[in-house]
């Protein structure tokens, strides 16, 4: 049998054995007990499957072993049986084989049903029709064992000698057709009415037939055999569904999730009516809702997510959108994300309010529960709610109220949300903009955050235009401040603080002692003594605003006076008398100063900014000197500048909604016929065959393979890597296929030798946080022969790793050791572009601990040339807007963002610049580049590194 057709056996792991001597096997399996027979057995099974050939033995283990009856010993020897060669090399069966296939015959015949089991499912392995031929008397006499586990293994049996060889069981469809009606077990009926599916539909058809009323009573192994042929069958005749469509919809009320998860999925294939469809749907939901396993629960999401894809559904299962926030109740962050983002693709105006009702119950669950993913829920549910609003403005009144209260919440990357909320709302919604203030002005002093607070003074500021309104607004940070002047107020807080802790230590030192004389029972004197401790004053909490100025944040003291200044601009416009504009200057002048003085007294942790200062001067000065370009700067530019940005992310989302809905998958009149074995695995595609595809991914992993990859070299040519020289007595190429998890070598060897290379073996190892699955088996090569070893790597995180080491043979002289090139796996293959919001990144760029600086050495003349090579070089996203990276200024700053298949996040920021009046010279700059763990960090510098040069080199 050459290399390419000897069959995949059974893999024993196991450890490194020494070759024990042929004749010593010998003895112990000719004279030693049962014990040392089994021991023996296994050593001889695992030199077996390590390369040996031990044919010396066959006829000792036919005579000394095979008459055992111990049950451990049958075991081994059906392990023996299936790996040792059976024929000699002119390809005949050897003639010791007759007695071992009596010995079998006996077998099949025994009383114990275990013995018969198992030799039938050994006979499943056989691919030698001289051995099975005289046993198929007794295999057809198994069908009609009293147990059933011989009786199902029976079928199992002659389905695969029927499929192999049929002329050995000519009758085998009818044989198994009566075998069935006569059944009651489940397991026996299902693996006879398998055989049925694949040998003789028709017979599989015409039982279904008689007894398609109770399906439902099947079990459930048999159900899903059942949901596969009604497929089958209704994709290759079309008119047969009116006839089994009837029985899909039975099985979706099956006791068993599978069958009703695959009844689902084949019903949406057969049928496009609402009903049909609505059904589908349905039980996917109650799938979702009653498992208990998270991954299911995603499968069945990603099934309703298809079906939403598509145009003839998603109109139907809008109807269904309370029914998917049940979903909701899984505890899982990953499914609630889903779910929030199927159901926000799916509602329409008719249940917009029952969904934002749901919402509102959510989020008051969400209070006082302590949770590591709490927090990110909130942020979901109010990115929800704000898409929500947006979408559908009627329902934004309502949201507001429900919004504005997680601005006191713990969680800042919630509440930073809400204001984005608030902002686009109150930009969007002139109509709202009275009630938004309201309640915005009501939670002002329960924020706990300077930059919540940071951004709600700037909303308030930009939008606050009515009279009354505007002195609230003064008077709510005034209260949020403090007593002004500040500075004089901390004097005093702190000379308190001295009083009290100097009556506190007065009181303490002596403590007040009072001392009688007492008459015990007994008549004699004691003492007795009493303490008193006086109560220690505690110190008073300052107000939000002014703890963050004692902490040294004056950032929010420029933007408050900011505000003020523009508040203080339209009151003026509103109040013609001048006495009262006065006097509201004078009061917010004297605040402006007071945290300029604040800034330079030394009271605070850290002193003001010569930023923050100038900033303060600036609105000083416009409120005294009014001058025209200042006061319109304050009044009309800001809120200028606040539209087009918000305009700009609306075109930015409808470019994105486009292109999104342009790559969408539709079917044309003209396309061309989808062949499974050529297809490139389109996902999303509801009309294929959801059993073969389930398979192929299991088989292939989720990269698909096309026709392209077929019949174009480019891509598997690439990743070919040469290990050994053309010289060298053995030549060796390695494919490298990463997917995800997993790094598959094909290594190619070749023997240019005119020697055979006995134990010719591929040893590997690795660097990095890769790990060697197996150790390739030893193989024998004749002159100039060749063969492929396989070897699986699993890795465990994003970086650059190294796989390395040699080829050892044996000759007929002595042992030789060819040592192999390295093969460098890169840290592209796992990273995948990725998004994310300004707020997240700020978030993970401060929480990131490793940080890798890359110095700009290229030859590119222009930054936005080199921006897009290392986006493309790296395989990250800019999340930098195109508009704020367009024109030439000589500066370029960009985010970039990637994300890894391991969850782990990549972050860079690019700072370039190149001055403007030389077009010849080159981009300079550095890369700053942030991640979690050392490794990836380094991996993606040396990546940018090593693009760079490739750069210089090329030019």
């Amino acid at each position: 049998m050459s290399q390419s057709t000897v069959p995949c056996y059974t893999i024993i792991n196991s450890p490194d054995l020494e070759v024990p001597n042929e004749m010593q096997l010998k003895q112990d399996l000719e004279k030693g007990d049962t014990n040392v027979k089994i021991d023996t057995l296994k050593k001889v099974i695992q030199l077996l499957l390590n390369g040996e050939r031990l044919s010396g033995l066959i006829m000792t283990i036919i005579r000394f072993v095979l008459p055992v009856q111990n049950h451990t010993i049958k075991k081994l020897l059906l392990i023996f049986w299936e790996i040792v060669p059976k024929t000699s090399p002119d390809g005949k069966l050897l003639q010791e084989m007759i007695l071992v296939c009596d010995a079998y015959r006996k077998d099949l015949q025994h009383p114990n049903e275990f013995l018969r089991g198992s030799t039938l499912r050994f006979l499943c392995k056989l691919k030698e029709p001289e051995l099975l031929e005289p046993l198929m008397p007794s295999i057809r006499a198994c069908l009609e064992h009293r147990h059933s586990y011989v009786r199902r293994n029976a079928v199992l049996a002659i389905f695969t000698i029927y499929k192999n060889f049929d002329w050995l069981v000519p009758d085998g469809p009818e044989l198994i057709a009566n075998f069935l009606d006569t059944q009651q077990d489940m397991s026996c009926k299902r693996n006879a009415f398998l055989m049925l599916l694949h040998a003789d539909q028709e017979r599989a058809l015409n039982y279904l037939a008689s007894c398609i009323d109770q399906v439902n009573s099947f079990g459930d192994i048999l159900q899903l055999v059942i949901v596969e042929l009604i497929y089958k069958v209704c994709h290759a005749n079309p008119a047969e569904r009116t006839r089994f469509i009837r029985c899909i919809y039975n099985l979706l009320n099956s006791s068993s999730n599978a069958v009703r998860y695959e009844a689902a999925g084949t019903l949406i294939t057969l049928s496009s009516a609402p009903t049909a469809i609505k059904a589908a749907a349905g039980c996917y939901i109650e799938l979702i809702v009653k498992e208990s396993d998270n991954n299911v629960k995603l499968i069945v999401l990603d099934r309703l997510i298809a079906m939403k894809d598509n145009e003839n559904m998603e109109k139907v299962m809008q109807d269904l959108v309370m029914d998917i926030l049940r979903v909701l109740a899984a505890p899982d962050i990953e499914v609630r994300r889903k779910t929030l983002a199927l159901a926000m693709d799916l509602v329409s105006s008719r249940n917009i309010n029952e969904m934002v009702l749901v919402l509102k119950k959510e989020v008051s669950k969400t209070h006082n529960v302590e949770h590591e993913d709490t927090g990110k829920y909130r942020q979901l549910l109010v990115r929800t709610l704000h898409s929500c609003s947006i979408k559908f403005p009627d329902v934004a009144a309502s949201v507001i109220p429900v919004l504005v209260e997680f601005l006191s919440d713990t969680n800042e990357l919630a509440a930073a949300d809400v204001l984005i909320f608030i902002r686009e709302a109150i930009q969007k919604f002139p109509a709202l903009r009275s009630l938004i203030i309201g309640h915005l002005i009501e939670a002002f002093p329960q924020i706990k955050s300077s930059k919540i607070h940071r951004a709600a003074v700037w909303i308030l500021g930009e939008y606050v235009d009515d009279k009354s309104q505007i002195l609230e607004v003064i008077d709510v940070i005034t209260q949020t401040l403090g007593e002004i002047p500040m500075v004089e107020a901390e004097q005093r807080r702190l000379a308190g603080e001295q009083t009290d802790e100097e009556l506190s230590a007065a009181q303490a030192a002596p403590a007040t002692q009072t001392t009688n004389s007492k008459v015990t029972s007994d008549g004699t004197y004691a003492t007795q003594s009493a303490f008193s401790l006086a109560p220690v004053a505690k110190k008073e909490k300052r107000p939000p605003l002014r703890q963050y100025l004692m902490d040294g944040d004056f950032f929010i003291g420029a933007a408050l006076s900011a505000t003020l200044t523009k508040l203080v601009l339209r009151y003026a416009d509103l109040e013609q008398d001048v006495r009262s504009q006065n006097r509201l200057t004078t009061r917010v002048m004297l605040i402006m100063s007071s945290i300029l003085h604040l800034g330079k007294s030394g009271f605070p942790s850290k002193p003001i900014t010569n930023d923050d200062t100038d900033r303060i001067f600036i609105c000083l000065r416009t409120l005294s000197e009014r001058t025209e370009e200042a006061v319109e700067v304050f009044k009309r530019y800001c809120r200028e500048a606040l539209g087009k940005m918000l305009d700009a992310q609306a075109e930015e989302d409808q470019r994105v909604l486009k292109e999104k809905q342009k790559a969408a998958a539709k079917v044309q009149p003209d396309d061309p016929v989808l062949f499974s074995q050529l297809s490139n695995g389109r996902e999303n595609q509801l009309g294929e065959n959801v059993f073969e595809s389930s398979l192929n991914q299991a088989l292939a992993g989720t990269k698909s393979t096309n026709l392209s990859d077929i019949t174009s070299p480019n891509n598997k040519l690439n990743k070919v890597t040469q290990l050994t020289g053309f010289s060298d007595p053995v030549y060796a190429e390695a494919y490298v296929n990463v997917n995800q998890y997993d790094i598959v070598l094909d290594v190619l060897i070749v023997n240019q030798t005119n020697d055979t290379l006995q134990n010719c073996t591929l040893e590997l190892a690795t660097l990095g946080d890769l790990k060697l699955v197996e150790r390739p088996h030893p193989v024998v090569l004749a002159p100039h022969d060749f063969c492929n070893i396989k070897a699986n790597v699993k890795v465990s995180s994003t970086e650059n790793g190294i796989i390395f080491g040699n080829i050892v043979y044996d000759t007929s002289i002595n042992t030789n050791v060819v040592v192999l090139s390295t093969i460098h796996i890169d840290i592209m293959d796992y990273i995948i572009p990725a998004t994310c919001t300004d707020t997240e990144f700020r978030q993970m760029w401060q929480d990131f601990e490793w940080e890798n600086k890359v110095t700009v050495n290229t030859t590119f003349t222009d930054l936005h040339e080199y921006l897009k090579h290392l986006l493309k070089s790296t395989n990250m996203k800019c999340l930098t807007p195109e508009k704020a990276l367009s024109g030439q200024c000589g500066f370029m700053a960009a985010n970039i963002y990637a994300k890894s298949i391991f969850g782990e996040n990549a972050l860079a920021n690019l700072s370039i610049e190149k001055p403007v009046d030389d077009p010849d010279s080159k981009v300079t700059g550095h890369i700053r580049i942030r991640a979690k763990s050392q490794g990836m960090a380094l991996s993606l510098g040396d990546k940018i590194s090593s693009s760079q040069k490739l750069c210089v080199q090329a030019s």
